[in-house]
């Protein structure tokens, strides 16, 4: 597919929610929103103010970015929605993640646990359906994510997974990589958008 020259305008964070996780993690989390409002992408996330998603976003909000969480009506309390950012509440987890993908130009995912799992292995689904082009970029600090790219390689030499998969992200290991690579790897159209919302 042919490249567009448009700016990239979005990026949509997928991490973890506990607010129990490595302290170095919550700083990356914290430049990242920082980083984003300081190249004027939006930071799309999942609402909460917990765990490296609410550090991101309230650094993105303090530094003058713009912030749109989108959070299921029964984790608004659970997860403690952040009242200064906008929000988009929805009825439940399908539709959060299927907005979240319509509201974004591209992904960064961060450290996270078993939702933010669920989240990337569809994400990278989509992908693999030709669903989308969007940029991916994994933040792999200390080799967080090698075990899951080992799982998607396994996957590949078991002739289950076509080899070109291995190239639909690209991971970087400091926060200050991150938005050059999203902008490196550029917007490229991605006309099955209603596609997705069909099968999603």
């Amino acid at each position: 597919m042919g490249r567009l020259s448009q700016r990239l305008e979005s990026a949509c964070v997928f991490c973890g929610s506990s607010d129990e996780a490595d302290p170095a993690f919550l700083e990356a989390a914290r430049a990242l929103g920082k980083a984003l409002a300081d190249a004027r992408i939006r930071l799309v996330y999942g609402g909460g103010g917990v765990g490296l998603m609410g550090a991101a976003a309230r650094a993105a909000h303090a530094a003058g970015g713009d912030v749109l969480g989108i959070i299921p009506t029964f984790l608004v309390a659970k997860e403690r929605a952040l009242a200064e950012v906008e929000h988009v509440i929805v009825d439940n987890m399908h539709e959060r993640k299927m907005l979240m993908f319509q509201r974004s130009d591209s992904f960064v995912i961060l450290p996270g646990g078993i939702g933010t799992l669920e989240e990337v292995v569809e994400l990278l689904s989509w992908r693999r359906l030709d669903l989308h082009a969007k940029p991916v970029v994994f933040y792999n600090p200390r080799s967080f994510w090698d075990p899951l790219f080992r799982l998607f390689q396994h996957t590949v030499d078991e002739r289950l997974t076509p080899a070109g998969f291995m190239d639909a992200w690209v991971a970087v290991d400091t926060v200050d990589q991150i938005v050059p690579a999203l902008l490196d790897q550029g917007r490229e159209p991605y006309p099955s958008e209603a596609a997705v919302g069909r099968r999603g």
